[in-house]
């Protein structure tokens, strides 16, 4: 007989995730064991107690969940729930502190669906937060050529040497940052640009429509802010795939039915084995498997 699945889901903030719980259960976890305000140092007795009660197979019917609003402290844990691990002493983790990994790779595979994203020039507005650094990483591994939007040019500029590390220097030629805080600059930086995605703070406007409807280049635009004003004018929430003056158009609950889909199948592809991680890569590559 199998083990009931176990989800133990370790979280940086002062209350765990609603949300994250509510999920995990849809997805089919029998038991989550919920822990708030996990410290680095907690993370080891947290991982031994969830690696020593079961073994053989049975491992795998144990699973790990890092969430969080904080996406720093959850990449953070993640790195020492890995330490933790020795030998076939281990359990699948994913990581999508507020949900940023199955956002970008959501809103990724979206943009997939409407252009060939190799080759493809494309603008990430926002991008230096923590989705829109996913979405900068997910696309340069398509081999995109990806303009780095930020208010801050030397923070564009950290983003873009921080993914170029991430893939050893293999794509710095096609990163470029941009200062895209004020209306003149985010056009010029989507001027002749394929593809705009926008992964602002909620209610932050960051293109005004008519720039966008002036890009002449522009094939799809998709807007992760669901909070009013929208961070692409002109893109509603619910749009999924609204062709709107030639542009396909995403809005933030339009990704948000893919974002979802990913997020449960990614919790019940943690109990198909006990060595996996799921970071925004294999979210992606997930994503990618599910039917529409």
């Amino acid at each position: 007989m199998s083990k009931p699945k176990i989800l133990l889901v370790l979280d940086s903030d002062p209350q765990p995730s609603v949300f994250d719980s509510v999920v995990a259960i849809d997805a089919g976890v029998d038991r989550l064991l919920r822990h708030a305000a996990v410290r680095l140092q907690d993370v080891q007795a947290c991982v031994h107690g969830a690696i020593f009660t079961r073994g053989g197979d049975d491992l795998r019917s144990t699973a790990i969940f890092v969430g969080g609003s904080d996406v720093a402290a959850g990449e953070a844990l993640l790195a020492e729930i890995r330490r933790a691990f020795f030998g076939p002493m281990r359990v699948s983790v994913m990581l999508d502190p507020n949900g940023a990994n199955t956002t970008a790779a959501a809103a990724v595979l979206a943009a997939s669906r409407h252009l060939e994203l190799a080759g493809a020039t494309t603008l990430v507005l926002a991008a230096t937060g923590p989705v829109g650094q996913r979405v900068v990483r997910l696309l340069a591994a398509r081999c995109a050529q990806v303009r780095v939007g930020s208010r801050s040019l030397a923070r564009a500029q950290q983003v873009c040497q921080a993914v170029a590390g991430q893939f050893k220097g293999q794509v710095p030629a096609r990163l470029s940052a941009h200062a895209t805080g004020t209306p003149e600059e985010a056009e010029e930086a989507l001027a002749g640009a394929h593809l705009v995605i926008a992964a602002g703070a909620a209610a932050v406007a960051l293109l005004s429509d008519e720039a966008r409807r002036r890009a002449a280049s522009l094939q799809a635009a998709i807007d992760l802010n669901a909070v009013p004003p929208a961070g692409l004018a002109g893109v509603e929430a619910t749009d999924g795939g609204k062709d709107r003056d030639g542009v396909i158009c995403y809005g933030a609950m339009g990704v948000g039915r893919t974002k979802m889909k990913i997020h449960k199948a990614g919790i019940r592809r943690l109990f198909d084995a006990n060595d996996q991680v799921l970071d925004a890569e294999e979210l992606y590559a997930l994503g990618r498997e599910m039917k529409e």
